[in-house]
């Protein structure tokens, strides 16, 4: 009798035992489940920016058969654009002239092959200035062209507009995008009756730098410079938990 007892007791034992160790795997695996799950966002933020400085290269060119000439008739040239840019307000430290270069175009024959024959020299003088009054640099690159009435040969590139402080601004755009990111998930979570956990993974995308309201993206990121006024976006991918 005291032994089918004892039989019974370490039975009972045993399943509850049994019935305590599954429900600790339960809560276990439920647990580990929960802290598993996470919920992944994509956030952006875009500000518009004002270039802050313009710079404008050009190039003053002479071509002659005589190499002396050329040179001769180039450096005339160079103080009548130094004045013309004086008069445009342009302050002379802002004007920068480069090295001359120089080279040979040499004569082709009958089948259209260059030979030794030099049939004239060209020369070049480069140069560049720059003003954070970018609208000036813009009037100026459409008006010196008229320095051609003087006999001046001159070629502009198209002006450069740049933002100076923009590493700054990428930092403070890449944190709201961030921002935006975690809004995004927190209300995410919210709709589905469940809350935003910390931070799991954050990875930045490019950045992308465009003319004002342009559609324009590059994998590699855009930096615009053919523009004063611009938009810079940021991308984050982030991944939260949630419980």
């Amino acid at each position: 009798m005291n032994e089918n007892k004892n039989h019974v007791v370490a039975a009972a034992i045993i399943s509850a035992g049994l019935i305590i160790s599954v429900i600790i795997i339960s809560l276990v695996w439920k647990s580990a489940r929960s802290s598993d799950q996470t919920i992944t966002v994509t956030g952006s933020a875009k500000e518009a920016i004002v270039s802050n400085l313009g710079i404008l290269n050009g190039t003053i060119n002479v071509t002659s058969r005589d190499q002396k000439a050329a040179y001769s008739e180039l450096v005339k040239m160079i103080p009548i654009v130094k004045d013309y840019l004086k008069a445009e307000g342009i302050p002379e430290e802002k004007i920068e002239f480069f090295a001359i270069d120089n080279y040979p175009v040499y004569q082709l024959n009958s089948q259209g092959y260059q030979t030794q024959n030099v049939s004239h020299y060209i020369f070049n003088q480069r140069f560049k200035l720059e003003s954070d009054d970018v609208q000036h640099i813009k009037d100026l690159s459409l008006s010196m062209s008229e320095l051609i009435n003087e006999g001046i040969n001159i070629n502009l590139q198209s002006p450069q507009y740049l933002f100076t402080n923009i590493d700054e601004m990428k930092i403070a755009i890449q944190a709201k995008a961030a921002e935006n990111a975690m809004q995004r998930a927190y209300k995410i979570a919210e709709a589905t009756g469940r809350s935003l956990g910390p931070l799991r993974s954050a990875r930045m995308g490019v950045i992308q730098i465009t003319p004002k309201n342009s559609t324009m993206v590059s994998d590699y990121g855009y930096n615009d410079t053919s523009s004063i006024e611009k938009e810079i976006t940021a991308v984050v991918s982030a991944s939260f938990s949630i419980e």
